[in-house]
């Protein structure tokens, strides 16, 4: 993070759920979070990141963990929107200590797989 303010932004409760320690500190770190940082830093304009999870088959049946019963996703995502070049894709990953990396799916097949249209009136190429 550029900023102290956007360093406590990015490490806000808000933006946390429960993910598989071994896929944290592995697959996520290693293939999702460094080539999303070292690609932001290459940019020449404006890249917007957006982090979520996914419940399956939705977050009521999803498992739950700790007495406060925070549900844990089956899936997380990590959306990466270059503006300047109108550029889309995003990295998806079961949450589980076994994941290994895989390749980014396309902007569409993110907006498929989750129903949701994260960048509205924008139609991003490949």
């Amino acid at each position: 993070m550029r900023t102290a303010e956007a360093m406590a932004q990015s490490f806000s409760l808000a933006n946390m759920v429960p993910q598989a320690p071994e896929h944290n500190k592995g697959a996520w770190a290693k293939t999702v979070e460094t080539p999303t940082r070292q690609y932001a830093s290459r940019a020449t304009g404006d890249v917007y990141v957006i982090t979520g999870p996914v419940f399956t088959p939705n977050i009521a049946q999803s498992p739950s963990i700790g007495p406060g019963q925070v549900r844990v996703p089956k899936y997380l995502f990590k959306l990466v929107y270059d503006q300047s070049k109108n550029r889309a894709w995003a990295y998806w990953h079961l949450n589980d200590d076994a994941t290994h990396g895989s390749k980014p799916v396309s902007y569409a097949e993110l907006v498929k797989r989750t129903g949701i249209e994260f960048l509205p009136g924008v139609k991003p190429g490949e």
